[in-house]
């Protein structure tokens, strides 16, 4: 079965995406564990092998009575991520490449990658590196990363503005090139931004299956209001019409910014309502510590307004990206931080998991 894109351009930078259909009738099928217990798929899939790589039956566990160990998707050795919902580490058994998993139920899945065939390929937007098709689910697999910006921000309690700059430029750049390909991101947050590499310099948008391709790139105006409460903008929660979705977008950047340098959200409160009451005013306190650039750039992104925010192309412009380097920056250079600068933050209100994300 061959995926057709809507758009000629390609979905990744380095390789093909390769699809194939473990469910043909040239290979013996084969039972596969399945990879979660759902309704409705109590067969498990039927998965063909591999030449070289039969499928190993897992045993179950003689307490528990459930599966444990990997299972065996094609060439992959798939073992899921107890913090990552549908995510699955992934090991090609042939070439013995480490990449990430994510599982889609086959109904949804041609519309949640959609967006990697209309939008060019960018070195800080995670690209598609392979597909494999089963009878019930979709198997897409993405470079593996190296953590989220949120676990970092929250190990290292904040981060100092040449740190913070460095990561953020990087956002800030998959955003614009987002926006202007017509894809408006939405539901934006630091746990949507990973590393692509080890000593955690270089940054990646996560993945694009919950953003929004506009039909007609000059409107942007819609109208649902999923998200992480943290990260909402005024505008969402002040009334029922359609809002611009770039400039909800931008709202989420200024949070996040707001984040790494402060080492708290700007609006928070254990009380969903009094939460939403904040953000609907839209004042925040900025610290004295931060420079007055800095200030200056949060204050253009966390305006109440839409209209009056910055958009993804004037961020990248804005002064506090362009300072030269301190003699900080340089001594740092592109180490990683130490375990013994690491802190948990000590945040003024105790995080609730069903309000921040």
């Amino acid at each position: 079965m061959n995926l057709q894109w809507s758009s000629p351009a390609p979905c990744i930078r380095t390789a093909r995406v390769a699809h194939k259909r473990l469910d043909s009738d040239d290979q013996p099928p084969a039972k596969c564990a399945r990879l979660s217990a759902e309704a409705g798929d109590t067969q498990g899939l039927l998965l063909g092998t591999s030449p070289g790589s039969p499928v190993s039956p897992q045993l179950p566990n003689p307490v528990t009575g459930t599966h444990q160990g990997p299972s065996r998707i094609g060439p992959f050795l798939l073992l899921p991520l107890a913090d990552r919902e549908s995510m699955h580490s992934a090991m090609n058994t042939d070439t013995g490449d480490e990449l990430l998993c994510k599982v889609f139920k086959m109904g949804v899945y041609q519309e949640k990658i959609r967006p990697y065939g209309i939008l060019p390929a960018h070195k800080n937007v995670a690209g598609i590196r392979d597909i494999i098709l089963g009878e019930r689910k979709a198997y897409v697999f993405l470079d593996k990363d190296f953590g989220d910006m949120h676990t970092l921000v929250k190990s290292c309690r904040r981060l100092d503005e040449e740190h913070a700059c460095r990561l953020f430029r990087q956002v800030a750049s998959s955003v614009a090139h987002c926006h202007q390909n017509g894809i408006v991101l939405g539901d934006l947050k630091l746990r949507k931004f990973v590393f692509s590499d080890e000593k955690r310099t270089r940054v990646r948008l996560e993945s694009l299956e919950d953003c929004r391709v506009l039909e007609d790139p000059n409107d942007d105006s819609m109208s649902d209001t999923h998200g992480c409460p943290a990260y909402v903008s005024p505008e969402i929660l002040s009334s029922s019409a359609p809002y611009s979705g770039k400039m909800a977008d931008m709202w989420s950047l200024g949070v996040m910014l707001y984040t790494m340098l402060v080492g708290r959200y700007p609006f928070h409160d254990p009380d969903p309502a009094t939460l939403f009451s904040k953000i609907r005013r839209g004042q925040c306190c900025l610290p004295e510590g931060l420079s007055p650039k800095a200030k200056c750039l949060l204050q253009s992104l966390l305006r109440k307004e839409p209209w009056e925010r910055l958009t993804a192309a004037e961020l990248l412009a804005h002064p506090w990206f362009h300072q030269p380097p301190s003699s900080q920056e340089v001594a740092l250079g592109e180490q990683e931080v130490s375990s013994a600068e690491q802190m948990v933050p000590s945040f003024d209100v105790e995080e609730d998991d069903d309000l921040f994300c």
